[in-house]
């Protein structure tokens, strides 16, 4: 009997095992479907070893970062070298770098400049050379600013315009001199500029605007090309043409004495044939009317007015 009942708590505390044993594995898979994918783990009471290091690892280097994020490029570098002094041993002098190389943007552009581009610059290029090719594109390449100050030896130095000098008219509507800002009587010049550009001698034809005095600086040695507009060229053209008609229409002064015998008859013939002439007109005119249509006349478009406008303006 007493071996039966013995059996009997053995298997009955083993039944209790099991029944706890599959509760604790229920609680596990139920919390598992529960968890949120950004939930943390569950620890006891005593965090694990592992976790502990994790934690001030990340709150370390969270305070770090914040400090290093305080710091300027130069306080940040100061640090990690003094971080490698530390760490690994060696002298600062060992750090010290030499500025004569450095160089800045400026240099650079001014050691790859251009006057003129060709499709030969263009190969082969380099970040330095795209710099350069960057600024250069950027220019406004219609009018030159001009250095006049060596014109004695025959000497002068060309350069394009930037943005602030074509805002503030300089080079256009005031003298292109570098040292002048004079803004009347401008004329417009055209220049063969030669130059030595990299060793090699180039040629590039080069408009100005400059003052009366600055005019003569340039053209000290030998005149150069002014350019004119269309209108003021067809005038000059007219009074060219018409100067020895006028000339040969004026008499010597032997008649003069005959006009002033023969002034009364001849103005009073004058002006018989402008009232002939003027009622011809009115009658031609009145019969061509009821002749046919008008003729059309050719009308300037918008775009032909603007051009001849800016023609003006710009010579």
């Amino acid at each position: 009997m007493h071996g039966h009942g013995g059996y009997d708590s053995d298997f009955s505390d083993d039944e209790h095992c099991g029944e706890s044993s599959k509760r604790k594995k229920r609680t596990t898979e139920d919390d598992l479907l529960l968890q949120k994918p950004f939930q943390k783990e569950k620890h006891g009471k005593v965090v694990h070893k592992q976790v502990a290091e994790e934690l001030l690892d990340r709150e370390e280097a969270r305070n770090r970062r914040f400090h290093l994020i305080a710091m300027d490029a130069y306080q940040r570098h100061a640090k990690f070298v003094n971080d490698y002094i530390l760490y690994y041993g060696g002298k600062k002098e060992d750090f010290r770098r030499l500025g004569e190389n450095d160089k800045t943007d400026m240099d650079v552009i001014r050691e790859n400049h251009r006057f003129l581009w060709n499709e030969e610059d263009e190969v082969d290029m380099n970040w330095e050379k795209k710099l350069a090719k960057k600024y250069y594109d950027k220019l406004f390449k219609e009018y030159c600013i001009a250095d006049l100050s060596r014109y004695k030896e025959n000497k002068f130095g060309f350069r394009w315009r930037v943005e602030k000098e074509v805002i503030s008219g300089k080079g256009q509507f005031f003298c292109g001199n570098k040292h002048c800002d004079k803004k009347d009587n401008l004329k417009s010049w055209e220049v063969n500029f030669g130059y030595i550009e990299h060793g090699e001698k180039r040629n590039a034809l080069v408009k100005l605007r400059l003052c009366q005095e600055c005019s003569l600086k340039l053209n000290f040695h030998h005149r150069r090309k002014e350019v004119k507009s269309k209108k003021r060229k067809d005038r000059i053209k007219k009074d060219s043409e018409e100067s020895p008609h006028k000339k040969s229409r004026l008499s010597p002064a032997e008649g003069t004495s005959k006009k002033k015998n023969k002034g009364h008859s001849s103005s009073k013939k004058s002006e018989d044939s402008v009232n002939r002439s003027s009622d011809e007109e009115e009658s031609t005119s009145e019969s061509e009317l009821w002749k046919g249509p008008l003729p059309e006349t050719d009308e300037k478009s918008q775009e032909e007015e603007f051009d001849e406008y800016f023609q003006d303006l710009f010579l």
